[in-house]
């Protein structure tokens, strides 16, 4: 069967419109880095101390990414989205970010110097039930956003730190802003 010559034109404009597509997509992303090494920040457990380093380094707060081994969702995360550098420099510029196995048998000593398991620090102080857990706190330790689950991208995730950094969380939901935000 011949084809037209507006289909023999037509066709190799639309596949090459679709590699450039593509191809753009796959620049938009940066390389990845290792958020154990980019995002989270190296700790002793004493949250207590954390809190006075994140004062002194004009933090906005602590986060805190309650976590375990075995959830799906604490891995897609780390793999798509903690790994991200534009993330891992936002969030490093305005929190101090620690993770917490809900699992874990390590001492940590809380906010308010009291020893604690990570579980029970978790399970018990926090009632985390399922993970991943993204706990914010200011600087005076008390809880001031949590966010339970996924989020879609790494754009949301940045706009949940933008939602609590620039304190948006004062004054209403972070649904209410994400759609907000959204609608620019």
């Amino acid at each position: 069967m011949k084809r037209s010559p507006l289909y023999q034109r037509v066709i190799p404009v639309l596949l090459l419109t679709l590699a450039f597509m593509l191809a753009g997509t796959a620049v938009a992303q940066e390389d990845p880095r290792d958020p154990e090494e980019h995002f989270f920040q190296p700790t002793f457990g004493d949250f207590q101390e954390e809190l006075d380093l994140a004062r002194e380094e004009g933090k906005k707060g602590i986060l805190i990414f309650f976590e375990m081994d075995a959830c799906p969702f604490c891995h897609r995360m780390k793999n798509q989205v903690l790994n991200q550098p534009q993330v891992q420099d936002y969030y490093r510029e305005h929190f101090a970010i620690f993770t917490v196995d809900i699992e874990g048998d390590v001492e940590i000593t809380n906010f308010d110097g009291e020893t604690r398991r990570m579980a029970d620090f978790a399970t018990r102080d926090f009632r985390v039930r399922a993970t991943p857990v993204f706990q914010f706190f200011d600087l005076d330790g008390e809880p001031i956003h949590r966010f339970t689950g996924a989020t879609r991208d790494a754009d949301e995730f940045l706009t949940l730190g933008r939602f609590v950094a620039e304190g948006h969380h004062e004054e209403t939901n972070f649904n209410r802003f994400r759609r907000e935000q959204r609608g620019r």
